[in-house]
């Protein structure tokens, strides 16, 4: 989990949570309400004010201006709050008139799955008044983000973890902040009050390690394997990984490729530039993506993202999860299978 802090020039408790990842979005919140709630007076005091409510920016304001019954503070929750996306110019004045004035006894919080357009007024306003923080979906390959993400989750919670642990524990949970939680209390209860950090062996012991992730998934459909690729398919679904979220890291895996592609076909040998130009963190891993993409042809790569970009299209829309899935995953690996060089 990344957190961006932007210059707070006020002492008003605003908050801006945004970002794909629902659930440590979820766990932000939760946090935040055991921190401002007096447990005997949050039925009181806590306001979860939907969009689908009329006015509910307004509804948000009003409440967050009333001073909260008996202890404690009062948090109104505005949940995936068009704000940042869309501000009417009436709305905005009150923003600009209210967010001021809150008084300290009330925490607003807003949260949204899109990024803030930094260009709207409403978007500047939040910056100067609000603490925001991004809830980014770690691709799966970026396997030091991920390991971040296990150092701070681990240390947010009490678990000590030696250094191959969290790699392990990294590899094991991949970019599932759900199973991540999940696998630390899991090891906490383990740890009890030992001060001893736990080494590896206690992951492979404890931890459910999925084998089967999107980048094998990726690879086995590069590769044409599509027996290889269906059986991944199902199992990640079984493990309640979104279907979105399958398809948005295929899509982010053969854009790499592709990108990788063109620059070495069009005799780039720059290979800062090419990670660069590829979104690679890491310009070691260039090597290794050269190896995979060596054998498919640049227009075998560039037919795959208008099928990738269909199936996030027909899952947005609601189309059932896994005949989509497979088809397309057919339909790729066949793609990929023809493209291969001999």
């Amino acid at each position: 989990m990344t957190q961006m802090k932007q210059e707070v020039v006020s002492q008003v408790p605003i908050y801006l949570y945004w970002g794909e990842d629902e659930f440590a979005i979820a766990q932000a919140v939760d946090a935040l309400r055991q921190r401002v709630l007096d447990p005997n007076w949050s039925s009181f005091n806590f306001d979860k004010i939907t969009p689908d409510q009329p006015d509910a920016v307004i509804q948000a304001l009003n409440q967050a201006m009333t001073p909260p019954f008996g202890m404690g503070n009062r948090l109104i929750w505005l949940v995936d709050t068009p704000l940042c996306q869309r501000c009417p110019e009436e709305l905005y004045t009150e923003l600009e008139r209210t967010l001021p004035r809150l008084p300290e006894t009330s925490v607003l919080l807003l949260t949204s799955s899109s990024k803030p357009d930094s260009r709207l007024k409403s978007s500047k306003l939040l910056q100067r008044h609000a603490e925001i923080r991004e809830f980014p979906v770690i691709p799966p390959w970026k396997t030091d983000l991920l390991v971040k993400q296990v150092q701070q989750t681990a240390k947010e919670m009490g678990v000590k973890l030696a250094t191959g642990a969290v790699e392990l524990l990294a590899e094991a949970v991949g970019n599932n902040t759900r199973q991540l939680y999940s696998e630390l209390e899991k090891l906490q209860l383990y740890a009890g009050k030992t001060k001893q950090p736990l080494d590896e062996r206690a992951i492979a012991t404890l931890v459910t390690a999925s084998t089967q992730n999107t980048l094998q998934l990726g690879a086995a459909i590069r590769q044409g394997q599509v027996a290889q690729a269906l059986d991944l398919v199902t199992d990640l679904l079984r493990q309640n990984e979104p279907a979105l979220m399958i398809g948005k890291s295929l899509i982010g895996q053969f854009r790499t490729w592709l990108w990788v592609k063109l620059m070495v076909e069009s005799g780039e040998r720059d290979e800062q530039k090419i990670a660069q130009e590829a979104e690679i963190n890491n310009p070691k891993r260039l090597y290794f993506l050269k190896k995979e993409v060596e054998r498919l042809s640049l227009s075998t790569l560039l037919q795959t993202l208008p099928l990738l970009l269909e199936l996030e299209a027909s899952l947005k829309l609601g189309a059932d999860e896994l005949s989509t899935l497979q088809t397309r995953i057919i339909e790729l690996c066949e793609l990929c299978r023809r493209g291969n060089f001999p």
